[in-house]
């Protein structure tokens, strides 16, 4: 059983975050990745690594996942997540992607846009609140 929280920010060290999700938005579209070997689609990001902040992971996901090369990144909330005995903790982001360049030859085989969550995903449990929260958070954003 998967159990999924959504935590309002609050002041917690980078270090006990396990990574960093980016819900980003590309001409009103979602960006989502697919790995290299994989038929899911899932948010960008990926594992934080000792020594960064957060918010660098975030940034840096989202280059070597989607090439964007230009764009505006906010946080949005803290996820807490158990599946089975592990639990941990990632920081959501979400990002205005301004312009896209190459994708790095990484793990991600293709990025893609959608208008709404799509259907195939890797982690269904998590990214569906994940991105229920990103897409509330956007229309905040735009209601200022």
């Amino acid at each position: 059983m998967i159990e999924v929280k959504l935590l309002e920010l609050q002041e917690m060290e980078d270090d006990n975050f396990l990574c960093a999700v980016i819900a980003a938005r590309y001409k009103d579209e979602w960006i989502f990745v697919r790995e290299k070997g994989k038929e899911t689609w899932e948010l960008p990001g990926g594992t934080h690594e000792a020594g960064e902040a957060i918010s660098e992971t975030a940034s840096r996901e989202l280059f070597e996942e989607t090439g964007a090369i230009k764009f505006s990144i906010t946080p949005v909330c803290i996820s807490f997540a158990k599946v089975g005995q592990r639990q941990s903790y990632a920081k959501l982001f979400y990002a205005e992607v301004l312009e896209l360049s190459t994708l790095p030859n990484l793990e991600i085989e293709e990025i893609k846009l959608f208008h709404c969550l799509p259907e195939n995903l890797t982690y269904p449990e998590i990214h569906s609140v994940l991105f229920k929260r990103a897409v509330e958070f956007s229309q905040e954003v735009r209601d200022i």
